[in-house]
């Protein structure tokens, strides 16, 4: 059940250079607004930003920590081409929940909040600090074109291909899937974990889904259920997920227990 290895060069005819293209355009104009914003905010307002970037580390510490579920009732959509890490391929998708767009937001908005009052600490004078603050900076720009990039790279943040279930940056391939089931965490449900038919590792059986994915969780193991033996249904298509048994509660919370 290991994540596709990184770092294999990409095929030239794998369909996605076009995907690649934009996601990177996308990456490199955010990267560059994002380092021109910093450096104009340390170089113009100085000493009197550091209260309200206190306040506002505080506030994004705490929404960091908040881990707050919205609703989730959407459904898993098919496409004819989705974008995934090999190939461009048609399959099933699950986009964003409004937790998982907001997520990756305050997280980079923390780190860069951090960058910008590492590099008010230093001295204004010396060579060396005036390197590590353009590296402090720099590195918050380049934290935001990573994130836009992975973003616009991939289709979806979960989809089920022929290939495998993608999940991110990683994909676990069909044929070491030999049962799901609905995970929880703090009672709470938490994604579809997927238990292998042979042990790769001492780490624990991977998750799927949660709350940074708009299906709930009932939907997605009951498609992941429905297509871990014939997942080459997925590449005829066009397919039509299937739903939970009857009466399951698809609300994306946990059943209360009263």
């Amino acid at each position: 059940m290991s994540p596709l290895r990184l770092g294999r060069p990409p095929r030239l005819d794998d369909g996605l250079w076009s995907r690649r293209l934009v996601a990177a355009t996308v990456a490199a104009a955010l990267t560059v607004t994002v380092a021109a914003a910093l450096f104009r905010i340390y170089r113009f307002e100085g000493d009197g930003i550091v209260g309200r970037l206190w306040l506002f580390l505080g506030l994004t510490a705490f929404l960091r920590q908040w881990r707050w579920r919205p609703r989730r009732n959407a459904r898993l959509v098919w496409r004819d081409r989705v974008a995934g890490l090999d190939a461009m391929e048609p399959g099933l998708i699950a986009r964003r929940s409004l937790a998982g767009q907001v997520g990756p937001v305050v997280e980079l908005a923390w780190a860069t909040a951090m960058a910008l009052w590492g590099s008010m600490l230093l001295p204004a004078e010396p060579l060396w600090a005036r390197v590590a603050r353009l590296v402090l900076l720099g590195a918050a720009a380049v934290a935001a074109g990573v994130v836009a990039y992975s973003g616009v790279r991939f289709t979806g943040r979960l989809a089920l291909t022929a290939s495998g279930i993608r999940h991110g940056r990683r994909r676990y391939d069909w044929s070491n899937i030999d049962r799901v089931s609905l995970h929880r965490e703090d009672g709470r449900l938490a994604g579809v974990r997927l238990r292998p038919r042979v042990w790769q590792s001492l780490r624990p059986a991977p998750v799927v889904g949660g709350r940074d994915v708009a299906v709930p969780e009932q939907r997605l193991a009951a498609a992941i259920e429905a297509y871990r033996e014939r997942p080459q249904v997925l590449a005829v298509g066009p397919v039509t997920a299937p739903e939970p048994a009857a009466g399951a509660d698809v609300s994306g919370r946990a059943p209360s227990s009263t």
